[in-house]
């Protein structure tokens, strides 16, 4: 047989078994041949020493391969989050980059017609729109906080769009609900500045039992019951208590025009028990018992300052016949009383911030919101400031005195005092009051009316003679003071107020505020009482003193004569 490799030559033979030996030399199999028993049994032990180290190489792979994928895992969370910081610098400078792509391209669209046409709008609309920061609490910063409020909002309103299950109630005071707690829980990232806590002082003040059985907490100044010459009541304003009577009045002062300052927490104020029903009748009333209970056995003056003079009116209406008079000052009137003519009422409301028209507007129809707005400003426990808290427009004279030390002080104290309670409805019933129907108007105070004429000459008499004019109502002085720079309580009040009570007296102070000619100013409290009360006269006791010394010097005056008489007259003897 010819080999296939001998290239025609004649070589060796193999076999069938040889030439697939040949096929597969790198298999580990191999069939029993003519080599005998020997090979076969080397070969054997080849292929057991081959597959321990097999074995061992695999086991080495798979220990190798868990490090490897422990070592890739740990490798992978690290991409990952370097991918992340990565992306996070991306869409960073991306905003940046736009936001300041906008800003060129605002600041180049002003130059173009649209621009100039819209800018005004804008600035307007931006002017309107203001208003609202005055509803963050003082220590967010708008500029963040308005962008999360925002967010929050429209997400509740997708929110309470959802099916909800039953017995689930979704409605307005669940948004104002989800803002409250977003202003809240914002975090200190908007807070502008830390303030500070109000402190209010343990429970210290004088206070007499009603008929009713309330207790109202009240404060004295001046002189005593027995020597006062003048007693004067004054139920204080909206935020303030009993310390507030006359802000800054001198105790020598007092005694020197022998004034007796008697002023209280109205009621769910300071230290007074809230009364369940309370309206301007009951006002009265109180104040009328209060003064029987301290003593007050003549007549009184009662004094009204801003708020204040709301309760002033009350008095005058329904217990004419214990004032002795009334001193106002920028006492406010119902801004929707129906005796306004358009003109007062416009003027009045156009000198007023947004939010205190707001304020206004909620006390008339929707009050069950005030308490949302009081816990954010001077119910939160917080300091603050007055024109933030009570939504005021304070002129230059005004700021300037609020930022003295010594009614810094004043103030503190007072509002500690005033939210003691730390309930919100005493406040909502004062609000309530100021805009609802007062049961009376301005015009009822002192009403004129003309006698009756029973005969037929005084009748013919009338037609050609003025007709004679007899008031009734409360026929005491009314004077009121009236800052023309006043932006709390307008002029345009004042001329409301003398239109409609024309016998009251109408002080104008130019170049004066709200607060600045009544508060803290020692020549303007003088001023107050020469016109209230004429000359100073002191204390009833100094007069009766006065009176005795002169009583017995008229006597020893006398005695002294006499005895000039008898000694004469021995003389001539």
């Amino acid at each position: 047989m010819l080999s296939a490799y001998g290239g025609g030559e004649v070589g060796a033979t193999m076999t069938w078994e040889d030439e697939m030996m040949s096929l597969v030399d790198d298999a580990w199999f191999r069939y029993p041949d003519a080599m005998g028993e020997a090979a076969a049994a080397a070969s054997s032990e080849e292929r057991d020493a081959m597959d321990r180290s097999d074995r061992t190489s695999a086991s080495e792979f798979h220990e190798t391969s868990k490090e490897e994928v422990v070592v890739l895992s740990e490798t992978l969370r690290d991409q990952v989050g370097g991918f992340l910081r990565a992306t996070g610098e991306l869409v960073a400078e991306l905003s940046r980059g736009c936001w300041d792509i906008m800003l060129q391209s605002l600041a180049a669209a002003q130059h173009t017609f649209v621009g100039k046409k819209m800018k005004g709008k804008c600035v307007s609309a931006s002017r309107k729109l203001g208003f609202l920061n005055a509803f963050l609490p003082e220590d967010r910063d708008p500029t963040q906080a308005w962008p999360v409020v925002i967010c929050v909002f429209s997400l509740s309103l997708m929110v309470n769009t959802f099916p909800k299950p039953d017995g689930y109630e979704v409605g307005g005071k669940l948004l104002w609900l989800q803002l409250a707690v977003l202003i809240v829980s914002s975090g200190n990232a908007f807070r502008s500045q830390p303030q500070k806590k109000l402190y209010v002082s343990p429970p210290s003040a004088s206070r007499i039992q009603l008929p009713d059985g309330r207790y109202i907490a009240y404060h004295e100044q001046g002189v005593a019951a027995k020597d006062a010459r003048f007693s004067v009541m004054v139920p204080h304003s909206f935020l303030s208590s009993r310390f507030a009577g006359i802000p800054g009045i001198s105790t020598s002062l007092l005694e020197e025009y022998g004034v007796r300052l008697i002023t209280y927490d109205l009621p769910g104020f300071g230290e007074s028990d809230p009364h369940p029903g309370r309206n301007l009748t009951s006002s009265a009333l109180d104040m009328h018992q209060v003064a029987n209970a301290l003593g007050v056995v003549d007549k009184f003056w009662v004094v009204g300052l801003s708020s204040g003079g709301l309760h002033a009116w009350a008095a005058l209406r329904y217990i004419p016949d214990q004032i002795a008079g009334a001193a106002m000052f920028a006492p406010i009137v119902n801004p929707y009383d129906s005796s306004m003519n358009k003109a007062e009422r416009r003027r009045t409301w156009e000198n007023w911030t947004s939010k205190r028209r707001l304020m206004f507007i909620l006390a008339r129809r929707f009050s069950s919101l005030l308490p949302y707005f009081y816990r954010r400003s001077f119910l939160s426990g917080r300091l603050g400031q007055p024109e933030k808290w009570l939504s005021l427009s304070l002129g230059e004279k005004d700021k300037s005195l609020l930022e003295e030390p010594k009614l810094s002080e004043f103030w503190v104290k007072n509002v500690a005092e005033s939210v003691r309670q730390g309930e919100s409805k005493p406040f909502v019933e004062e609000a309530v009051l100021q805009v609802s129907n007062w049961g009376f108007t301005l015009a009822d105070l002192q009403v004129q009316k003309q006698p009756e004429r029973k005969c037929f000459l005084p009748w013919l008499r009338s037609l050609y003679q003025k007709p004679e004019l007899k008031r009734t109502g409360f026929l005491g002085p009314i004077h009121i003071w009236q800052g023309m720079d006043d932006n709390v309580v307008p002029p345009s009040m004042i001329v409301f107020i003398k239109r409609m009570v024309p016998a009251a007296t109408i002080h104008k102070l130019p170049n004066e505020g709200h607060f600045s000619y009544f508060w803290f100013c020692d020549v303007c409290h003088r001023q107050i009482f020469s016109t209230l009360f004429g000359v100073s006269k002191g204390p009833l006791g100094n007069v009766s003193k006065a009176e005795n010394s002169e009583g017995y010097n008229e006597e020893l005056t006398s005695d002294t004569n006499a005895e000039k008489e008898r000694l004469e007259e021995v003389t001539l003897d």
